[in-house]
């Protein structure tokens, strides 16, 4: 059994995974690479993110365990992993960028290789719509939003110029505490949009349009039978959603958003009573693609309007899966890792 940080890490950045939307950056170090050979000692199956425990020799010769955090379920089952993937003492190699507090055995997962050679990752990549989609010429059907793509929204976002309000409330967010994912709390948009790799459906009824996202199974409902924002209505965490057709381009208008923070991935940020987010859907020529611009502003926490871009893929042949998000999961990263 081995442990050891592979540094510097020239030549390794195609291996490391971009940060997903719920993985933060400020718990772990990105521009570091350990690798941990060991026997698995847990493996917990669970949402938002699953966790995988190995037990290695640490430089005295003593025993650690090793925590691993990766993705949902659902992304994970569609990469090829299942609840019985791995099973207590198993050996295994794996590699995953380590939490920035030096003192805990903790980190992301970038790859884990068995004893027989197989070598299994979080995600296989941004997926490929099948030509046999490109016939389709609608918004209705399942969808995916693309992790690269997610990756440039993100930074586009932490770049936002903000107001002195704005500043102090993402110079105070700690990510460990504050961070609505870790109480199973699901994100506001424009975030939830971008969520990458997790799957949603769009319906097309007379009086609305439906979006549903795997991602904490949250529905939005977008009425489109010309009624407005009603006044002095409760602020609730998705807002309320309005929409409108400009001939095949769906447009969304949300206000009344309650209190959130994070309300852009990575910021903080929280959502004023005065936000409104504006999102064009428009499908592609060849039926496979979904452009979706957005228009984000906040006056009270935002110094000027957030504009981004955001791609979703057409998934015919997957399914939604269910997502339960469980609290002591969730709140995990919060504290040491528990014993295994």
């Amino acid at each position: 059994m081995k442990y050891s940080l592979l540094v510097p890490i020239v030549g390794l950045a195609i291996a490391v995974p971009p940060v997903s939307a719920h993985h933060s950056p400020i718990i772990f170090d990105t521009d570091a690479v350990i690798e941990i050979e060991g026997r698995i000692s847990r493996y917990d199956w669970t949402n938002p993110h699953s966790y995988i425990f190995v037990e290695t020799v640490d430089a005295d010769g003593g025993p650690t365990v090793w925590q691993f955090e990766t993705d949902s379920t659902n992304i994970l089952a569609r990469n090829g992993w299942t609840p019985e993937t791995l099973t207590p003492g198993q050996l295994v190699t794996v590699r995953g960028n380590p939490d920035r507090n030096i003192d805990r055995a903790h980190a992301m997962l970038i790859s884990l290789e068995t004893e027989n050679g197989a070598i299994l990752t979080p995600t296989a990549g941004d997926a490929r719509a099948p030509a046999a989609a490109n016939r389709v010429r609608s918004l209705e059907g399942i969808w995916e939003q693309q992790l690269e793509n997610f990756v440039a929204f993100r930074a586009a976002g932490l770049n936002v110029l903000t107001t002195e309000a704005g500043t102090a409330a993402r110079e105070s967010y700690d990510v460990r505490t504050d961070n609505p994912v870790a109480r199973c709390v699901v994100y506001p948009s424009p975030t939830i949009v971008a969520v990458p790799q997790h799957l949603s459906e769009i319906r097309i009824l007379e009086d609305r349009v439906t979006i549903h996202n795997e991602f904490f199974d949250v529905e939005r409902v977008i009425y489109t039978d010309g009624r407005g924002h009603p006044d002095g209505a409760e602020r609730t965490n998705q807002g309320h959603s309005v929409g409108r057709w400009e001939d095949d381009v769906l447009v969304v208008e949300t206000t009344l958003f309650a209190d959130h923070r994070s309300t852009l991935p990575g910021t903080g940020l929280p959502s004023g009573a005065r936000k409104r987010v504006v999102e064009r859907y428009a499908l592609d020529e060849s039926g496979t693609r979904i452009d979706i611009d957005i228009l984000y502003e906040d006056p009270e926490f935002l110094a000027e309007p957030f504009a981004g871009q955001l791609e979703w893929l057409r998934s015919p042949y997957e399914e939604l899966t269910p997502f339960s998000c469980e609290v002591d999961q969730a709140t995990r990263f919060m504290a040491e890792p528990p014993a295994p």
